[in-house]
C-alpha cells in the first residue's frame, strides 16, 4: 500500500481541531475567502525582495506561541505604561513586521476586521517555510487576537544557552514530545544566530577549557572570526541559511551547530540518534517538522476575543 503523506497530515490535523472546536481549516471561505491566497502572495512578494525574512516569519510565530499562546501577543507595542514582549531582549533581533503589517493591510481592505493578526503570524510562517524550500501543509483558522503582551513572559522562551535536558523540560510543559522538539529545532536550518548568542561558547567555559569542547576546531575558528566583528555579528545556522533543508543536522553531526542549545542535541544520547535520523531523511524531517508545527500553532488558542484592526494596538 502506497504511503500517502497528505492523508497522513490530513489525520492529525483531525485529531488536533478535536481541542480547538473554534477553529477550521474554512474558517474563512465565507467570510474572507481571499485571506489565505492574499498573506500567501505577500509573504512571496516579500522573500523574492529579501530571502533572509524566511527566517524570521518562522521565529515570529514561534516566539508568538510561546507566549501567551498564539495570539499575536509579540506584535503589540509597548505603552507608556507596559514594556511588550517585542521589546524583550529575546525579541530585538525578530524580523518580519512589516510583511505582517502589508498582509494585514490588504486583508483589511478585502474584508475589515475578519482576519485576525495572530492567524496572519501563523500563515505567514507556513508560506515561509514553503517558499524557503520546505514542506507544503495547511494549517487551521480562527485564532483569536490577545490582549497582554509583557515583557516579563518572554522568560519562557528558550535561551540559545540551555543544554538538551533543560530544552526537554521546558518543551515538554508545552506538551511537545523529545522527538517533535528536535523537529522544532530544525528551524534553523534558516536563518542567522548573532554572536551575542553563542560567544559564551568561546571563552571561559569551565575551568579546564577556554572554548566549548563540543566545537569542531575549525568552526570555532570560523565562530571566532565571526564574534571579532562584534556583538551583533551573524553566523548562519548552516551553510544552505535561506534554503529550508536537512542541512542544520549535518552541521550538528560535524560539530558545527552555532548554539549551545543547537550542538547539545548531538551529544545528548536521547535526541542523537533522532539528529542522525533526519540528517539522513530529509523527508522524514519534513513530515516531522510539519506536523509540530501544526502542534505549535494551536498551543493556547484563543476562540474567542477580538481581531485587531492595527496588530500593533488592542482595539
Amino acid at each position: 500500500m502506497r504511503f500517502d503523506i497528505t492523508k497522513v497530515v490530513s489525520l492529525v490535523i483531525v485529531v488536533m481541531l478535536r481541542y480547538c472546536k473554534g477553529l477550521s481549516m474554512n474558517y474563512y471561505m465565507m467570510s474572507c475567502p481571499m485571506a489565505d491566497f492574499i498573506v500567501k502572495n505577500t509573504v512571496n512578494s516579500a522573500l523574492r525582495s529579501d530571502p533572509t525574512l524566511a527566517a524570521g516569519l518562522i521565529r515570529m510565530h514561534f516566539h508568538d506561541c510561546f507566549i501567551e499562546g498564539c495570539d499575536a501577543s509579540v506584535l503589540l507595542d509597548s505603552t507608556d505604561t507596559n514594556t511588550a514582549e517585542k521589546d524583550s531582549p529575546a525579541n530585538l533581533s525578530l524580523r518580519g513586521y512589516k510583511v505582517i503589517d502589508d498582509a494585514k493591510q490588504q486583508v483589511e481592505n478585502q474584508c475589515p476586521g475578519v482576519v485576525s493578526c495572530a492567524d496572519i503570524v501563523a500563515m505567514a510562517a507556513r508560506d515561509a517555510v514553503f517558499f524557503a524550500g520546505g514542506p507544503v501543509y495547511d494549517i487551521p483558522k480562527g485564532r483569536k487576537d490577545g490582549t497582554r503582551s509583557k515583557i516579563e513572559d518572554t522568560r519562557n522562551l528558550p535561551p540559545p544557552t540551555f543544554n538538551s535536558t533543560e530544552l526537554i523540560k521546558m518543551f515538554g510543559q508545552k506538551g511537545f514530545t523529545v522527538q517533535e522538539m528536535v523537529a522544532l529545532s530544525g528551524g534553523h536550518t534558516l536563518g542567522v544566530a548573532r554572536c551575542s548568542a553563542f560567544k559564551n561558547r568561546l571563552k571561559n567555559f569551565d575551568s579546564k577549557n577556554d572554548v566549548d569542547p563540543s566545537i569542531d576546531t575549525q568552526f570555532m575558528k570560523t565562530l571566532s572570526k565571526t564574534c571579532s566583528a562584534g556583538d551583533d555579528a551573524e553566523q548562519a545556522f548552516d551553510l544552505t541559511r535561506n534554503m529550508f533543508d536537512n542541512a542544520y543536522y549535518n552541521a550538528l553531526q560535524r560539530q558545527s551547530g552555532v548554539l549551545t542549545s543547537d550542538q547539545t542535541l548531538m551529544a545528548d544520547p536521547k535526541t542523537r540518534p533522532i539528529v542522525n535520523g533526519y540528517a539522513m531523511n530529509q523527508a522524514m524531517f519534513f513530515f516531522d517538522f510539519q506536523r509540530a508545527m501544526l502542534k505549535m500553532g494551536l498551543l493556547d488558542v484563543k476562540e474567542t476575543g477580538q481581531v485587531r484592526q492595527n496588530c500593533h494596538k488592542i482595539n
